[in-house]
């Protein structure tokens, strides 16, 4: 199985992805002078001459005039709406860069693709904002690990996911190294958008675009049922999460997720009476908060430990103790950055509430004016259906309105509480004019 079946819908994109693949092999077959004839190209197959930092594969010089070179390039930015598997598509892509099978780049089943797509490859780094942005300081830190030289891999790949949070000095600290690359590394740069312009002028000029889209529900439920989710299943969660694939599959796994949706859709119909509908509001929130902090506890406590471990904790004599008792601001920097972490995940998934309530006026809006399309909350038709008769599509248009600013007013650092609670108060207001 090829890492590109867990795309969904995505073929123009996985057959660019690749021809880049293929051409890539062919700079690292041109610059080693090797041969692919035995399937595999290894690392064992360098020169000698690359221990003294002459690169085995170059984008710089191996076939710049050829073929090879107008197909594969050393940066890259993927967009395309939330959900739809740019993250997963861009490793995808450092999977086939870094295959081993010479014949079909992204095979899968060799030891670099496993390792890629289980994030444990050394010469691929995935940035991800541990809070809302992604800072200089790290990415300073992640241009110099780029130019190191591969340990075991053909080339040194750096993704940096939701890279529209990079902050201004952030994505300067990086236009430098896009600029002057070493000759042995990739950047693959994802951002959640449709539009590239989310990302500063002359570090988007600098790369070639590839916009992966929305796929359509059936292809986000045959990709569920290869994953090994029922018929009924897959198009069900499909339906629901808006085609969103990440979020299908936390519906398919967990019942708490699911809980929690359903929670939403009753949010949507309780804003007609805003206490209830407050009491709901805040329910979100309190959830959101809950499963933020369940999800970055076990990964800050090992954080936490391996610093203490690095800095020598366990250890014994004096020196040990004295680097230990010296440690406490870098250990305060680290809680810092779970802070922020956790924040960043607790607004994420009230975004993701959010979403799910704006679908749920969009269904009653699409029924009230009979619109011939799929409803997205496949399961809540009655509910909508009465909404949609109770209330003109005007006052549902308002409703998503409403639910969109606030959306905006939580990313703009809004207290998630005092936005949802006003929230509340708006929509109740909006159902009752006329």
């Amino acid at each position: 199985m090829s890492v590109f079946d867990r795309l969904a819908g995505q073929e123009d994109v996985v057959t660019q992805l690749r021809a880049a693949a293929r051409a890539a092999r062919a700079m690292i077959v041109a610059a080693d002078g090797t041969s692919t004839t035995g399937g595999t190209v290894a690392p064992a197959q360098q020169s000698e001459s690359t221990s003294v930092g002459a690169p085995t594969s170059t984008l710089t010089s191996a076939g710049k005039t050829g073929k090879a070179s107008a197909e594969m390039t050393h940066a890259w930015l993927f967009t395309g709406p939330p959900g739809s598997g740019r993250s997963v598509a861009a490793r995808c892509f450092a999977a086939a860069l870094q295959c081993d099978n010479a014949d079909e780049p992204g095979c899968g089943t060799c030891d670099s693709c496993r390792a890629v797509m289980e994030d444990r490859h050394p010469d691929v780094t995935v940035v991800r904002p541990e809070g809302l942005t992604i800072s200089v300081k790290e990415i300073r830190g992640i241009v110099t690990r780029a130019s190191t030289f591969p340990a075991t891999g053909h080339w040194q790949i750096v993704i940096i996911e939701d890279a529209d949070r990079l902050t201004e000095q952030a994505g300067n600290a990086l236009l430098k190294a896009v600029e002057e690359p070493p000759s042995h590394t990739v950047f693959i740069l994802c951002a959640p958008s449709d539009d590239p312009q989310d990302i500063m002028l002359t570090l988007r000029s600098r790369t070639r675009h590839v916009y992966i889209r929305m796929p359509s529900t059936d292809a986000i439920a045959e990709l569920l049922e290869r994953e090994g989710a029922s018929p009924e299943q897959a198009r069900w969660a499909a339906a629901v999460s808006g085609a969103h694939i990440g979020r299908a599959r936390a519906l398919l796994r967990s019942e708490e997720a699911r809980n929690r949706r359903h929670r939403i859709l009753e949010l949507g119909q309780a804003t007609m009476r805003p206490g209830h509908g407050y009491d709901l509001a805040v329910r979100m929130v309190q959830d959101a908060r809950a499963a933020a902090v369940a999800a970055n506890k076990d990964i800050s406590e090992q954080e936490t430990e391996e610093l203490r471990t690095a800095l020598g904790a366990g250890g014994t004599g004096k020196s040990a103790a004295g680097a230990l008792r010296g440690s406490a601001g870098a250990l305060k920097d680290l809680a810092d950055a779970q802070k922020r972490r956790e924040t960043r995940m607790m607004r994420d998934s009230i975004d993701l509430s959010l979403t799910d309530l704006a679908t749920f006026y969009r269904d009653a809006l699409m029924q009230a004016t009979g619109a011939s399309v799929e409803v997205v909350h496949v399961d809540a038709q009655r509910a909508t259906a009465a909404m949609a008769r109770a209330f003109s599509p005007e006052a549902l248009l308002r409703c998503i309105d409403v639910v969109m600013a606030t959306r905006a007013e939580i990313s703009q650092n809004v207290k998630p509480e005092v936005a949802v609670g006003g929230m509340v108060a708006r929509i109740s207001l909006a159902l009752v004019a006329r």
